[in-house]
């Protein structure tokens, strides 16, 4: 885990530091959306790692599998078919209609 973390990092300040002096707009365009891939790429994936890592810690207190707000049991579906998951699925939806209503409002 602390290699990859290494690795990232070098690989980051790679990023950041080759050259954007290319005498060629579309280049330096190509250049660019190349990086912010990569960034957004490696940003999930560090995401993932986290929770990974959380539902582990939950597996090992015995608290793998629950809602978090409900505190009921996540259906067995829906962990197979994302087993990172934290909320019941209408834990779920409830948050997510929360979620659109606050958006909906900073229009």
């Amino acid at each position: 885990m602390k290699n990859n973390i290494v690795l990232s990092l070098y690989k980051l300040e790679n990023l950041k530091g080759e050259s954007l002096n290319k005498p060629d707009i579309a280049d330096r365009a190509s250049l660019e959306s190349e990086k912010t891939l990569e960034l957004r790429t490696r940003d999930r994936a560090r995401k993932l790692i986290s929770k990974i890592n959380k539902a582990l810690k939950k597996i090992d207190e015995g608290t793998y599998g629950y809602c978090e707000e409900t505190m009921e049991p996540i259906g067995i579906e829906r962990l197979k078919a994302r087993p990172i998951a934290t909320l019941s699925i209408e834990a779920q939806e409830k948050h997510e209609k929360r979620e659109k209503i606050y958006k909906e409002k900073d229009y």
